[in-house]
């Protein structure tokens, strides 16, 4: 009898059960190899332990105390930003040691107190040790380009990119708690740390204003939420007071290399200015760890939307077993995994970028396999800044007037009708 009898067939209901019975454990054989391996790629919580002494030992060095490690002033005021620092926090050998010191020479590096926590108890070119160590990679990479997306040609106002029809971008600062080794926009990161102006936003807002179709507005940087709570409830209000924009979101990394910054302060200024959508970015399950799940349930007690914005990175997570954990765990601390990015071809960075056959081998993995509020968009920029693409599997193989032939997540084909008459 077939496991997939026809429909109007007749059937017992022992007959019934014991079909269901037998899809049953065909769909549990479907995910047999993730199961194998999932407690083997550690989450924050997993080494809480770890994690604690690592954090202990870095007070230590920094000669502090555990209440100031609750102080997201004194991570900004204690960025790991010198060589033999680092060396005294994680092993390096000398020629490591130069590397660093070499790559530091023509792009900056920045790590958190915090986030070097998650790096003491990762090991030697990991995913966390990636995304936070020069590499000399870095300056082995005769490709890619200072600004891909082409964002110095989609500036039509102070502050401001726009590459859509009714929403924009205000880019309010270069400063971020850790500068990732993967940054789109390490050309604006500078020697210096700098916010914008007063009078360049407020040439922005003026933009805005003038626009009547800009509904939806992303402040960014940088890392928004690096700015003052004052410029924040200030640049929120004056948003809130422009009658055709509609939500306000916000870009920051703070809840992965800097939650201490989620206080109530900070909550209670983006209470008073509903709807916000905050998007973050989570690229391990390492990351996510007790203190940034906290930080979660303050925003999301504020009333702030969150979702996650993964960037899909070679030896991070090019693996869909990893970006499946991800995904799952960070929807148990309530983030809405929202897009996986293709890594850009940005100059410096060409050793994180996947291919694209990897990028939809991971999403063939994770629809049907997992639930779909797991399943973010796999999003290619569009180089000149012509926007995001979603690149799909190739699910809808023919169509007619009369049928489609559809792909199913188990790689079954399916003849569907295009209209019912």
């Amino acid at each position: 009898m077939s496991l997939y009898p026809m429909p109007g067939a007749e059937f017992t209901a022992e007959e019934k059960r014991r079909i269901s019975l037998e899809r049953a454990r065909e769909l549990k054989e479907r995910i047999r190899d993730y199961l194998q391996v999932k407690d083997e790629i550690p989450t924050g919580f997993d080494l809480v332990e770890q994690i604690s002494l690592a954090r202990r030992r870095i007070l230590e060095l920094l000669n502090a105390r555990q209440e100031q490690w609750n102080d997201w002033h004194w991570h900004m005021a204690h960025r790991i930003t010198g060589v033999d620092l680092l060396a005294r926090i994680i092993p390096l050998s000398s020629e490591e040691q130069e590397a660093v010191a070499l790559v530091g020479k023509q792009f900056r590096w920045a790590i958190s107190p915090y986030y070097a926590s998650l790096l003491m108890v990762d090991r030697p070119g990991g995913p966390i040790w990636l995304q936070s160590v020069p590499q000399t990679a870095e300056l082995c990479d005769t490709g890619g380009s200072e600004d891909p997306m082409a964002e110095a040609f989609t500036n039509p106002a102070p502050g401001v990119t726009r590459r859509y029809p009714d929403r924009l971008i205000i880019n309010v600062t270069n400063q971020c708690a850790m500068y990732c080794r993967h940054c789109q926009r390490r050309r604006n990161i500078g020697e210096v740390d700098r916010h914008k102006p007063r009078r360049v936003l407020e040439a922005a807002l003026d933009y805005i204003r003038a626009n009547p179709e800009i509904r939806d507005v992303l402040i960014t940087g940088g890392d928004a939420l690096l700015l003052s709570d004052r410029c924040l409830d200030w640049l929120l209000g004056e948003l809130d007071a422009i009658p055709h924009v509609e939500i306000k979101r916000i870009g920051t990394r703070v809840i992965v290399t800097m939650p201490q910054r989620i206080t109530p302060s900070l909550c209670a200024v983006l209470e008073k200015h509903p709807p916000i959508y905050l998007n973050t970015q989570f690229n391990h399950p390492l990351e996510v760890t007790p203190e940034a799940a906290a930080a979660c349930d303050r925003l999301i007690r504020a009333g702030v939307v969150l979702g996650n914005q993964a960037v899909l990175l070679k030896g991070v997570n090019n693996n869909p077993h990893v970006m499946k954990k991800l995904n799952q765990s960070l929807l148990r601390i309530r983030v809405r995994p929202y897009y996986i990015f293709h890594a850009k071809e940005v100059k410096g960075t060409g050793h994180f970028v996947t291919s694209v056959d990897e990028g939809i081998e991971i999403m063939e993995k994770l629809r049907g396999y997992t639930s779909g509020l797991a399943v973010p968009t796999y999003i290619i920029n569009a180089p000149g800044g012509l926007g995001k693409t979603p690149v799909l599997p190739r699910y809808m193989l023919a169509r007619d007037e009369k049928h489609v032939t559809l792909r199913t997540w188990e790689k079954r084909w399916i003849y569907y009708p295009n209209r019912r008459h």
